[in-house]
């Protein structure tokens, strides 16, 4: 007869499925690192609602009065100590953006952030978001100004990565 494992079995495994899926795009099935993803409000629902899923399948229903229900959002919040996925997102973005700022102007991640299209201008109407923007949205929110000069210093930069930790909460 087999054992099924327990909740403390569960959440470890979780946490690294999430962690693959992260890293590799499972629309397209190449490799894209999260840092480099776009988030929009429809995203990050879809995302949250995801891990929602899991995370009930995980801890399973509640017997409460003598009857079964599903926890609510709010007691899966509780239960799960750890940061939500579009937290643990931004954080990684806040960091790779760190890294990229610091790397030297040869190297072609660099040039591509801060690049620019020559003769092409953005078409008409609204125009979709760059990662740069959605990271900037990040930043603004937390109160960081003049963040390119604070990234090229490793250990203020390390400090705001350990604010925006205990500061952010998912949507």
């Amino acid at each position: 007869m087999a054992v099924l494992p327990s909740l403390g079995d569960w959440l470890p495994l979780y946490s690294v499925i999430l962690l693959l899926l992260l890293i590799f795009n499972i629309n397209e099935g190449k490799p894209a690192e999260p840092e480099t993803w776009t988030l929009t409000s429809k995203i990050e629902k879809m995302l949250m609602t995801w891990e929602r899923k899991i995370l009930r399948k995980i801890y399973g229903p509640t017997k409460e009065n003598g009857q079964w229900r599903i926890e609510t959002n709010a007691e899966l919040i509780t239960k799960y100590k750890s940061q939500d996925i579009v937290t643990v997102m931004k954080i990684r973005r806040l960091e790779w953006l760190g890294l990229v700022i610091r790397m030297n102007e040869t190297r072609s991640v660099k040039k591509i952030l801060e690049g620019k299209l020559e003769g092409r201008r953005r078409d008409r109407g609204r125009h979709r978001l760059r990662w740069i923007n959605d990271v900037e949205d990040d930043l603004r929110k937390l109160g960081v100004k003049r963040w390119r000069t604070k990234t090229l210093d490793r250990e203020e930069w390390a400090s705001i990565i350990r604010e925006a930790k205990a500061k952010m909460k998912g949507p």
